[in-house]
C-alpha cells in the first residue's frame, strides 16, 4: 500500500514538473516575441505620433505632436518605454491604439473572430487533405505512393497567394461558382479556406508519409495481419494512427503558419480580421495594435503547441512514457 502510494505521488510531481516546464517555456516564449516585436517596430521609418493626429497627411504642428508624444509616452527614453511595455503586458493591458483612440484588446476583439473562424476552417480541411493523402499511400500500391508523393511536393511548394489568384480566377471568373470577395457566409470562405489549406496539407502529408513508411513494416503491423485484420483495419487502426503524430506534432507550426498566411489572404479576399487589423496598423505606425496583434498569434502558437501535446500523448502513449523518462526523479 505504502509502494503504490508512493509511486502515485512520484507521478503527480513528475506531472507538476512537465507543466511547469511547459509553462515555463509558454512564459519565455512570450517575453522573447513581445522583445524582438517591441525592437522591430522602433526601426519602421517614421513617427507613430504622426498616426495619433490622423497620418503622414494630417499635417499637424510641432506643438500637437509634442502633446501626442507626451500623451502616448514616445517621448520617454526608449529603455523606459520597453520597462513600461512590459508592466503593462503583466496587468494584461496592451494598451491604448494610437490610430483609433480606443484600447487595443477591443481592435483585437473585433478582428479576432474572423481570423479564428479562418484558421480552423484551413486547419480542418488541411488534416482532411493529408489524412486523404496519407490512407492512399499507406497502401501497397507504389503507383498510388507516387502520386500522393508529387501532388503533396506540388501543394507544398504553393505560395498561397499565388494560389488564391488562381482559385479567384477559376472558381469566381471562369465557373462563377464562389464569390471572389468575402461575403460574409459559407460561400465566402472557401476559397480563403483553400488557399490556405492546399500548401499546409503537403507539408503535413509530407511529415506524416514517413511515419506511415516505419509503421507500415512495423512488426506490430504484421502481428495484425496474422491476427486476420482486414488490410483497411491496418491502415486505419495502426498504420495511420502511428503515421499521423509527426503531423500532430506540426500543427502547432502549422496554426502559426496559418495565422501569419491570413494576413495575405485577408488582404486579397477583402475578409475582416487580425490580418488586414495588422496591415493597417502597420502602414499607419500604430504600435501597440501591431504588438497585440502579434502577441495573439505568440499566444495561440503556444496554447496550440501544449494541446498538441497532450494529444499526441493519447494517441501515442510512448510520447508520454519518453516525458517522464526525461523527467528526474526526486
Amino acid at each position: 500500500m505504502t509502494g503504490a502510494t508512493t509511486a502515485e505521488g512520484d507521478g503527480r510531481r513528475r506531472g507538476a514538473y512537465r507543466f511547469a516546464a511547459r509553462l515555463g517555456g509558454a512564459v519565455a516564449v512570450l517575453f522573447v516575441v513581445a522583445t524582438l516585436a517591441f525592437a522591430a517596430l522602433q526601426l519602421i521609418p517614421g513617427d507613430p505620433a504622426q498616426a495619433a493626429l490622423g497620418g503622414p497627411g494630417s499635417q499637424a504642428s510641432a506643438e500637437a505632436l509634442a502633446a501626442a508624444r507626451a500623451e502616448f509616452g514616445l517621448d520617454r527614453p526608449l529603455p523606459v518605454q520597453y520597462a513600461d511595455f512590459l508592466a503593462r503586458l503583466v496587468r494584461g493591458d496592451l494598451g491604448v491604439s494610437y490610430a483609433q483612440r480606443i484600447p487595443v484588446a477591443q481592435v483585437l476583439s473585433a478582428a479576432i473572430g474572423p481570423t479564428l473562424t479562418l484558421a480552423t476552417v484551413s486547419l480542418l480541411l488541411a488534416w482532411a487533405l493529408a489524412l486523404m493523402s496519407v490512407l492512399v499511400a499507406s497502401g501497397r500500391s507504389r503507383i498510388a505512393r507516387a502520386v500522393a508523393s508529387a501532388l503533396d511536393l506540388a501543394a507544398a511548394a504553393m505560395p498561397n497567394f499565388w494560389l488564391a489568384s488562381l482559385l479567384v480566377l477559376l472558381f469566381s471568373g471562369v465557373l462563377g461558382w464562389l464569390p471572389a470577395v468575402s461575403t460574409g457566409g459559407i460561400a465566402g470562405i472557401v476559397l480563403p479556406a483553400l488557399a490556405l489549406a492546399i500548401p499546409t496539407a503537403g507539408f503535413i502529408a509530407q511529415v506524416c508519409r514517413a511515419g506511415v513508411d516505419a509503421a507500415r513494416d512495423a512488426p506490430f503491423v504484421e502481428s495484425a495481419r496474422a491476427r486476420g485484420e482486414t488490410e483497411v483495419g491496418v491502415r486505419l487502426r495502426h498504420v495511420l494512427r502511428h503515421g499521423i503524430v509527426p503531423g500532430l506534432n506540426l500543427t502547432a507550426w502549422a496554426l502559426g503558419s496559418l495565422l501569419g498566411g491570413a494576413a495575405v489572404i485577408e488582404v486579397i479576399f477583402a475578409r475582416p480580421g487580425l490580418g488586414r487589423t495588422l496591415v493597417n496598423a502597420v502602414l499607419s505606425r500604430d504600435i501597440p495594435v501591431v504588438l497585440g496583434v502579434v502577441l495573439f498569434a505568440a499566444l495561440a502558437y503556444v496554447l496550440a503547441a501544449l494541446t498538441i501535446d497532450l494529444i499526441v500523448a493519447r494517441v501515442d502513449p510512448r510520447t508520454e512514457a519518453r516525458l517522464e523518462q526525461a523527467v528526474p526523479r526526486v
